[in-house]
């Protein structure tokens, strides 16, 4: 009798050992599926809209690619209206200021600073307010929009969100999905 509950309570005691194994294993085997910190932190980035100045161009950094922020002047405003209007006869409120998001009083541009030709990175020339792409000759305006080919479409704005004066990068909020069904962005 006494070797029966010995047998009876080293099995329990066996399968309580074998359970809770299994159990860590499981765990284990779950957190090794689950996306790293450094992964989900790289999904969103938040943008403090209030920190950029006028015609300062701010490199950001959003899923390894660069983001390109630049406030408008008044001055960048007004030339945008003049030339497209000398151009095409419409305002820029038709063509280009579609592509620039506004926060609060301010209008930004935010796009992401590949050169939508053979992806290299442009650069900006503050006096001129323009982007040129030294790979091919491709040129840009302080909006994004191609002025100069072989560049087949303007820069392209990342998916955002605006939360107060904050930009959310990664997220898709109703002034993005706007431009993306009127085709300003992919």
């Amino acid at each position: 009798m006494k070797d029966n509950s010995r047998r009876g309570f080293m099995g329990k005691a066996f399968g309580a050992v074998a359970g809770v194994g299994a159990i860590a294993s499981l765990f284990a085997m779950k957190k090794t599926w689950d996306p790293l910190p450094s992964v989900k932190a790289a999904g969103f980035t938040t943008l403090d809209m209030s920190a950029y100045k006028e015609n300062e161009l701010v490199v950001e950094k959003w899923r390894g690619k660069p983001i390109f922020v630049l406030k408008q002047s008044k001055e960048m405003l007004d030339t945008e209206d003049k030339n497209m209007s000398q151009l095409t006869g419409k305002t820029t409120e038709a063509m280009d200021k579609k592509r620039l998001i506004r926060i609060g009083d301010a209008e930004y541009m935010v796009t992401i600073g590949l050169c939508t030709h053979l992806g290299c990175i442009p650069g900006y020339n503050q006096d001129k307010k323009s982007f040129l792409c030294a790979c091919h000759g491709g040129m840009y305006d302080d909006t994004g929009m191609v002025t100069k080919s072989p560049p087949p479409r303007g820069l392209d704005i990342p998916p955002f969100k605006i939360k107060g004066n904050i930009l959310v990068l990664g997220e898709e909020g109703p002034e993005y999905k706007k431009m993306k069904e009127t085709g300003i962005t992919l």
